[in-house]
């Protein structure tokens, strides 16, 4: 039997839920992103908690260690944060001339500190100039693209958050109408009309996710089961996207792509 739970797109409701799933004593906890997996942390420490897709389980202190986590969560990580960098280089290897980049990102998220830290870096190494765009509910997407007009953005980089998302689409629109270059951590924003999107395959994550749940099935503990890194990475470029706003992806770009979306 599943229990599944959605906080569509509210991180402020992953508490609740995971208090939910912990008094129906389910076998395990799936979850996917940070606040998902430190609310089910919270809410149980006997349950397993696997986390189907995480950015920084070491780093926001859901798990001491990636080779041994201890306690009762375990699973895999997206790193998500960590490729910022390699987000803002692709962008720049597709619209060199661009100079000021408005990072959209839910600074709520226990994530944000590690991938704000990643894609300032890869910033300061293209020279490039961000400007962080707080998001902390559906509302203010609209007020934040209007933000990054006023500040004179060239493209934008969105995070991975449950916020973000829950909003791909909006997202993607209003990049769109603001004829903003966009990049994004998920295909599901390009298929949606953005720009790039690069990022942790997440079909492959959910598939090895299921041989977590079968050993924890067959008697092993999360404590003993190393959590492990995204290991596949997809590039996906949208030329219709490209078309609309006028610009022409290098072709060295397009050949490196999993995808390209005409």
């Amino acid at each position: 039997m599943l229990e599944y739970r959605s906080a569509d797109g509210r991180p402020e409701r992953f508490p609740g839920l995971a208090a939910e799933l912990a008094r129906l004593k389910v076998d395990v906890i799936m979850t996917r992103g940070m606040p998902a997996a430190l609310a089910a942390k919270k809410a149980t420490a006997t349950s397993p908690i696997l986390m189907a897709g995480s950015g920084n389980p070491v780093g926001t202190g859901v798990v001491p260690g990636l080779a041994h986590p201890g306690g009762n969560v375990t699973g895999l990580s997206t790193i998500a944060g960590e490729l910022g960098g390699k987000r803002l280089e692709l962008l720049k290897e597709a619209v060199p001339g661009i100079v000021r980049i408005a990072f959209v990102v839910n600074a709520s998220n226990p994530g944000f500190v590690s991938s704000r830290k990643a894609i300032e870096a890869g910033a300061q190494s293209l020279r490039l100039e961000l400007l962080v765009v707080d998001v902390r509910q559906p509302e203010d997407f609209g007020p934040a693209f209007d933000a990054a007009v006023r500040q004179r953005a060239d493209a934008v980089a969105v995070a991975l958050d449950a916020l973000t998302v829950a909003n791909f689409r909006r997202i993607a629109e209003l990049a769109a109408k603001h004829r903003l270059p966009s990049v994004y951590p998920a295909r599901e924003f390009v298929d949606a009309g953005g720009l790039i999107a690069y990022g942790a395959n997440y079909p492959d994550l959910y598939r090895r996710s299921v041989t977590y749940v079968d050993r924890i099935f067959r008697g092993a503990k999360p404590a003993n089961l190393p959590i492990e890194q995204a290991s596949t990475f997809e590039l996906v470029i949208s030329l219709k996207a490209a078309k609309a706003l006028g610009l022409t992806i290098p072709p060295s770009l397009l050949l490196r792509a999993d995808q390209v979306i005409e």
